[in-house]
């Protein structure tokens, strides 16, 4: 959820300064655009929206998936490989 909302136009006059607000540590989420008080925009830091892409690209892809579920299974069983074995591997 989006700590801080602005109403739609006051987006439209403060548009070009929210990349400086997205630089600053506290404001590395999305801002909620409202009109009449309820959202109907995010705006985000490009590194969280390039994140997001990123995160359903894989969730959506089923092989993938299906390899990481059985790499968490491997890791919960502890059936891992020496890390000596992996490294003379590369």
């Amino acid at each position: 959820m989006a700590k801080k909302s602005i109403p739609i136009t006051q987006a439209r006059s403060e548009l070009s300064r929210l990349p400086e607000e997205f630089t600053s540590d506290d404001m590395r989420d999305a801002v909620a655009i409202t009109r009449r008080g309820k959202p109907v925009l995010a705006v985000l830091p490009w590194d969280l929206y390039d994140g997001l892409v990123e995160t359903l690209e894989i969730l959506g892809d089923e092989g993938l998936m299906a390899c990481l579920r059985q790499s968490i299974k491997e890791m919960e069983r502890e059936d891992l490989l020496p890390w000596d074995e992996v490294k003379g591997e590369l």
